[in-house]
């Protein structure tokens, strides 16, 4: 008797993605580019995509988004390429997510359906996974509108008086209710947990750098060259979910904290954005924020564009002096285009606000450079003067540790002479570390 291997997987099913061109971002994507990422979410779901089409969208239907031409148009395609699931790239309501269903016999699924469904197979931590699931039920809950009128649970009772009970639609929202308190009590202890974590890491004199950008950017495989780490990188939408930090060396040795976040995308559910605005709160509070563009890809600047609306919603102003943009994916230009976007980068680099970098995370280009700037940026302040006597062994260590050494100066009674940059928390830490050492210490 031969042993057979038996595949517990779910079948895979056919789906359909549709996107419906309303020209409603003024015409700044575009819809082919839409469609593939699209595409690319359904496939990061396992669909096995049998069609994707891009359908023009003049006005909104109110029962069916879709005109009654087109629905049955769509509803033909369903039944000749046998759909199990379809994919509509825009968001749908209650009524006609539902009525969609009806007219093609197949599940529909909306864009904040599927990435909420992505979000809550890629998260991996406690945290993450509370976060998902309550942005989960947030959604249902907006689902259960109109959707149950059908159903109704009658109450037991005496006389003509005692009216229908419950109903299901009412049960749904009580118990979704019940979750969600349950799930906000476990996430505020979490949430806790890492403010603790976070305030700890404040009074550690390490500055942090936190990569920010649109999902598929690059910002993972960035953050392994940058860590020396195998962090998941791959050519997928919302490959890595959960925050993920790690310590790198600055330029002089300085060290620094750098966190690779969650990736951005258009249309971000709102009920995300609020699940994770703990986890986002790395991004708010770093000293430095990088912005990861794809600069190859056809809609680099609308992509961009839906970052900076996202970092708005977190509080953190696009156009502040502590953002820079790394314009990733060099590699992937031709020579004259290459030439162009590194030339355009460095003639930012005098900007207060807005400057940029050109990089390769594949490759390594400009990574020196890119230390570098973090670097520049991280000791703003004025360097400071540091006269030390030749028993201060441990305060030299210490600052050239954590602080970045412009000048040493050695007399013949063994004194040491610094100048050196360090930022607020580290020349506090130096305070508290070694007072005696401070008669010295001057701003230049």
């Amino acid at each position: 008797m031969t042993d057979r291997s038996i595949d517990h997987s779910p079948p895979e099913q056919a789906a359909l993605v549709i996107h419906p061109n309303s020209h409603r971002d003024g015409g700044l994507r575009d819809p082919r580019a839409r469609l593939e990422e699209a595409v690319g979410l359904a496939e990061a779901l396992d669909l096995a995509i049998k069609g994707a089409e891009i359908v023009p969208l003049r006005g909104a239907t109110p029962a069916t988004l879709f005109g009654k031409g087109k629905v049955t148009e769509i509803g033909a395609t369903c039944h000749n390429l046998e759909i199990d699931v379809v994919v509509v790239d825009d968001a749908l309501t209650p009524v006609q997510q539902r009525n969609l269903e009806k007219a093609w016999q197949a599940k529909v699924i909306d864009r904040t359906g599927l990435i909420l469904e992505i979000f809550a197979r890629r998260a991996r931590t406690r945290e993450g996974r509370l976060q998902v699931e309550l942005a989960r039920l947030a959604y249902e809950r907006s689902r259960l509108v109109r959707t149950w009128t059908h159903l109704e649970r009658q109450r037991g009772g005496l006389g003509a008086m005692s009216g229908p009970g419950e109903t299901q639609i009412e049960t749904d929202r009580r118990l979704l209710t019940g979750k969600v308190a349950r799930l906000k009590k476990e996430l505020e202890e979490v949430r806790r947990t890492r403010g603790l974590q976070r305030q700890a890491r404040k009074r550690a004199p390490a500055p942090t750098i936190a990569l920010v950008g649109y999902t598929n950017a690059g910002k993972s495989t960035l953050f392994n060259r940058l860590t020396d780490s195998e962090v998941v990188a791959k050519d997928m939408l919302f490959a890595t979910l959960d925050p993920t930090l790690r310590a790198i060396k600055l330029p002089e040795g300085r060290p620094a904290v750098l966190s690779d976040t969650v990736g951005f995308i258009s249309d971000l559910p709102h009920e995300l954005v609020e699940s994770f605005r703990a986890t986002l709160e790395e991004v708010k509070d770093a000293d430095v924020i990088v912005h990861v563009r794809d600069i190859a890809g056809p809609d680099s600047a609308a992509q961009a564009e839906d970052v900076r609306k996202v970092l708005k919603q977190i509080d953190v102003e696009p156009d502040s002096d502590r953002v820079i943009e790394v314009w990733n994916k060099i590699d992937l230009l031709d020579d004259d285009d290459r030439i162009s976007v590194i030339a355009r980068a460095l003639r930012t680099r005098e900007q207060p606000v807005g400057r940029a970098i050109a990089v390769s995370a594949v490759t390594g280009e400009g990574m020196d450079a890119l230390l570098g700037l973090f670097a520049e940026m991280i000791d703003q302040d004025e360097p400071v003067q540091a006269d030390l006597a030749a028993g201060d062994g441990r305060a030299l260590a210490w600052l050239y540790r954590h602080g970045r050494i412009l000048h040493r100066t050695d007399d013949a009674e063994g004194r040491v002479r610094l100048s050196v940059k360090l930022d607020h928390q580290a020349l506090g830490q130096f305070e508290q570390l070694f007072p005696n050492a401070l008669g010295g210490i001057a701003a230049e």
